[in-house]
């Protein structure tokens, strides 16, 4: 009888997406590294700080020394374009599975495409962030070699959260990004199980995922009669712990 992790990774085969863990909890993050159906991961200043990192370059470090066969992006945090290229640079440095995350323009709006394209012909891999139109995503195609290797972060999450939805834009960077045939198209800020089958079905070829949604995958798939009857048996094991009594 086939476990629950195999179970799973039969599930996500239908759907021809890589996996990325999103987060910067080392622990969760060394766990996910043993599951085959995580291809890589990625973390950014928000999330490090939310996990109770302190050290930039220490945290980086360790997770690096403990993954080693699976990109991890890590994010520059200035706003002047001469101090991302100093960081990233560094970053890159730190071993061959280190992509450096460029945002696509900084806090005044200027865009960092001069920088990615500099940075890219350079030999850095990068991730290129925070991108939620098609101008932007043109702008960076423009920069960035034919032949660069390069992650274009969408937030398809947040265009949802915007009232937009998010696939007719996916499904048209990927078109796009076929002039570039080492760039891979990533849906990122997920809110649900659903966005990865979206994800799948718009041609992206990566999807970021933050743990609290990772915990939900083996729901993907699931008989709805039986996920009816597991909520059922959830209310009632709660009222009955609870001790509710009318």
């Amino acid at each position: 009888m086939m476990n629950a992790d195999n179970e799973l990774a039969r599930r996500l085969a239908a759907y021809p997406i890589k996996i990325f863990a999103d987060g910067a909890r080392l622990p969760d993050m060394l766990t996910f590294n043993r599951q085959p159906y995580i291809a890589g991961f990625t973390t950014n200043p928000t999330l490090m700080r939310a996990d109770g990192v302190t050290d930039y370059q220490l945290f980086a470090r360790e997770v690096l020394r403990a993954i080693t066969a699976k990109p991890v992006s890590f994010e520059v945090f200035s706003d002047e374009f001469a101090e991302m290229r100093r960081q990233a640079t560094l970053i890159a440095g730190w071993a061959d599975n280190a992509w450096v995350k460029i945002p696509i323009t900084n806090t005044r709006g200027e865009s960092a495409c001069p920088l990615i394209g500099d940075l890219a012909r350079a030999g850095v891999k990068l991730n290129i962030t925070a991108l939620f139109t098609l101008e932007q995503v043109a702008a960076v195609l423009a920069a960035l070699p034919a032949d660069a290797p390069a992650i274009i972060s969408i937030f398809g999450g947040r265009i949802a959260d915007a009232g937009i939805d998010p696939c007719p834009l996916m499904a048209e960077a990927v078109r796009l990004a076929r002039s570039h045939p080492r760039a891979e198209i990533l849906w990122a800020s997920p809110r649900e199980v659903f966005n990865l089958v979206q994800a799948a079905q718009a041609g992206c070829h990566i999807i970021t995922i933050a743990n609290d949604i990772l915990k939900k995958l083996p729901n993907l798939g699931k008989d709805l009669t039986r996920f009816s009857l597991d909520t059922v048996q959830m209310f009632y094991n709660d009222a009955q712990r609870a001790g509710y009594v009318l």
